[in-house]
């Protein structure tokens, strides 16, 4: 059965090219022209996969990926946005989206894309990961999906995984978003005795308190309205093996008192069941914030954060690991290449020394998918500049979403303000400095701020669409 893609977009000739090229592609398609149209067609038939601009006239991608994930936690979410909004498509992708395409959209990056979501979801379904390397193996025969640098913090990190791997600690996995939390933990059970037996990985950002449980622990034909069979969760599905729970704070404190009583006892039922399972688990975690701070504030029990606890890593991100870009460059655009039949040699020198000073405020991920989408434009032997988002050619002109706390940029004031300008700008800066201090982590600095989240992306909105028109 073909799967069954929901496009929502504010611009109706590209919903009606997307939809006849996937509808060619042997995809059933749906288009919808705001947030609130597409979240109804969704109720009323659940797509297996939404395509969601970023930007829509009545709602933004967070409204919507929130909708959609309340109503089918499983449906693969990939966000559409501008180039200038990498940080913010980095952000929504720890909410629960399975990755972001910016425009100009290309046909066959969005056909890739959705291939690859859908071989994810099958594989995490079902499939274990590929087997654990044998005792005795040589360092440098790492997990398929790991890199193993040169730069020394690359180095220790690797110490650290291999250090760990072989123990039955759980981890907790620390870095920002897109510095590849989930490979380090795939990469530590393949290490592990338990690499031939599953490993299963959670959003927890995608968790609604209604179905958090149904989703861990797997639930019972009838045991609530929706059941229509039997469930296994993933607590189930992982069993013998390793369950990687990322964004782990999100997890609402119901939920986490129910885990904390699963963990300590090792045992587990379904909703709605009566049988109880024994559990044999390693459990990684991953956060982009300091789990004991969030048991500081009362988000985030201090006993659960103990049984996790037991050995913790730091990923630093991709602007502190200079001397990995290059080597991450060649690993990348051998996997685009293979993933698109091409030959390319590998970058011009120019395009490496950008890459070098760029910032990559969206880490790994955004350096992937730069040379995804360099490799399917490229024409020539060597991938040149034309191939690259203009704002890796011109960092200058970073917008206000990409900043990073190492950037420094910030506005120019005008040479002679009037009362409402001068206001504006204070008000512009006072929200940089804030986002800054807490590693641009929204929530954060909307409680700083004493303002809520969706009333900061509409400051932070406003200012770049002023930005841009004075530019």
């Amino acid at each position: 059965m073909a799967s069954r893609i929901l496009i929502i977009d504010d611009d109706m000739d590209m919903c009606t090219l997307l939809s006849r090229f996937l509808h060619r592609k042997g995809f059933e398609t749906e288009t919808a022209y705001n947030g609130n149209a597409g979240i109804s067609k969704f109720k009323e038939h659940q797509a297996d996969i939404v395509l969601c601009d970023f930007r829509l006239g009545d709602k933004e991608g967070y409204d919507v990926l929130r909708e959609i994930k309340s109503v089918k936690p499983s449906t693969t979410v990939i966000i559409i946005t501008g180039y200038s909004d990498i940080k913010t498509a980095v952000d929504i992708i720890k909410q629960g989206a399975f990755d972001y395409i910016t425009k100009p959209l290309i046909p066959d990056e969005v056909l890739s894309v959705i291939k690859k979501s859908q071989e994810q979801s099958a594989s995490r379904n079902n499939q274990p990961v590929s087997p654990a390397r044998q005792k005795g193996d040589s360092g440098n025969q790492q997990a398929d999906e790991y890199l193993v640098g040169k730069d020394p913090s690359t180095k220790d990190l690797y110490k650290q995984m291999r250090l760990v791997a072989p123990t039955p600690y759980s981890v907790i996995l620390y870095g920002e978003s897109g510095t590849g939390k989930e490979v380090v933990g795939k990469t530590i059970h393949q290490y592990s005795d338990r690499g031939n037996k599953p490993f299963i990985a959670l959003d927890c950002g995608t968790l609604s308190k209604e179905l958090a449980g149904s989703e861990l622990f797997g639930h019972m034909k009838g045991s609530f309205t929706g059941a229509i069979s039997d469930k296994e969760g993933h607590f189930e599905q992982a069993n013998g093996g390793t369950l990687f729970l990322d964004e782990v704070a999100n997890l609402p404190l119901d939920v986490q008192a129910t885990l904390l009583r699963v963990i300590q006892e090792r045992k587990f039922k379904r909703v709605g069941g009566t049988k109880e399972m024994n559990l044999d688990i390693r459990i990684i975690v991953a956060s982009n914030e300091n789990l004991q701070d969030a048991y500081r504030k009362g988000r985030f029990r201090e006993d659960l954060f103990h049984r996790f606890n037991e050995f913790s890593i730091h990923i630093p991100p991709l602007r502190e690991r200079k001397e990995d870009i290059l080597l991450f460059a060649d690993f990348f655009l051998k996997k685009a290449c293979a993933e698109l039949g091409k030959e390319i040699e590998g970058f011009e020198d120019e395009v490496l020394h950008l890459f070098i000073n760029y910032n990559w405020p969206g880490n790994l991920r955004e350096f992937r998918n730069v040379i995804r989408r360099a490799a399917l434009l490229t024409a020539t032997p060597l991938i040149n500049t034309t191939v690259l988002p203009q704002e890796i050619i011109q960092p200058a002109q970073v917008s206000f979403a990409e900043e990073t706390p190492e950037s420094g940029i910030a506005p120019a004031a005008p040479k002679a303000p009037d009362l409402k300008e001068a206001a504006s700008q204070a008000e512009y800066e006072t929200i940089l400095k804030v986002l800054k201090q807490v590693n641009y982590n929204k929530t954060k600095a909307a409680e700083i701020l004493k303002i809520d989240r969706k009333t900061l992306y509409n400051k932070i909105k406003d200012h770049e669409t002023q930005r841009h028109a004075e530019s």
